[in-house]
């Protein structure tokens, strides 16, 4: 009996700090993870509680919010405290002309948020409705930095969305893997890209004057009678050679 007197005050207790967390906690969302240090059936027996009686408001799996009273009812949904959750298992990268602005190859952005990531899916509460999301990335993509992962979507795109001549492109894009590090690590992941991005990996580290040693992998990844459209990137000195299509 002692015992369940003790589980039954420490649901209690939880419940409170609960609330009162909530109530405090301004306009945001909450999830089971902002209660880790409470017991976790206490605190989904209290979030359950409060959404039932009117208190909170069920988002989606695991994600609530407070609703404010207002004129016209009870107040929408935070768009900014959704999109700001952390994906949490989920890998997000920059994509499309986000990637290209990332790496300053236009100043646009687009209307729409367009993200890539190696799952089926990205949580539309957090990204927004109208996002474009671009799915089965690779798995090794989760070991890019955000700049390296746009790298590689800027080169599965050909360039496409850069605002500067060809030349100027291209010219850019070296900068970009002249940073140190930075064509080992691409380099490390490339086995699981498509042929074309392998190619096109290839024409940039020769002309970075990479050893034919590095590059020899890449050389032999590649269909020796298939073309590619490097789009954009055919200005690479060595395009031709890495088995792009003619301009």
């Amino acid at each position: 009996m002692d015992t369940l007197r003790e589980k039954t005050g420490r649901s209690r207790t939880a419940a409170r700090t609960v609330l009162r967390r909530i109530e405090t906690g301004g306009d945001r969302v909450w999830r089971l993870s902002d209660f880790a240090d409470l017991p976790f059936q206490a605190v989904a027996q209290a979030l359950s509680r409060l959404t039932r009686q009117g208190r909170l408001r069920r988002l989606g799996k695991g994600l609530y919010d407070q609703p404010r009273p207002t004129a016209f009812g009870p107040s929408l949904p935070n768009p900014n405290a959704t999109r700001a959750l952390p994906l949490q298992q989920k890998a997000a990268f920059p994509a499309g002309i986000g990637a290209a602005a990332l790496l300053g190859f236009t100043t646009q952005h687009s209307a729409r948020l367009e993200l890539a990531t190696d799952g089926l899916s990205l949580p539309r509460l957090i990204v927004g409705q109208e996002a474009v999301i671009h799915t089965r990335r690779p798995p090794a993509w989760r070991s890019l930095r955000e700049n390296d992962a746009a790298l590689l979507d800027f080169l599965r795109n050909r360039g496409k969305a850069s605002e500067l001549t060809p030349a100027d492109t291209v010219r850019k894009l070296l900068g970009h893997f002249r940073e140190p590090g930075r064509f080992d690590r691409l380099l490390a992941v490339a086995p699981s890209e498509p042929p074309r991005v392998r190619a096109m990996l290839g024409a940039i580290g020769q002309q970075l004057g990479r050893p034919k040693s590095r590059l020899a992998k890449l050389r032999l990844s590649v269909n020796p009678f298939s073309r590619f459209d490097f789009g954009a990137l055919a200005s690479l000195a060595h395009a031709s050679e890495w088995q792009a299509k003619g301009r």
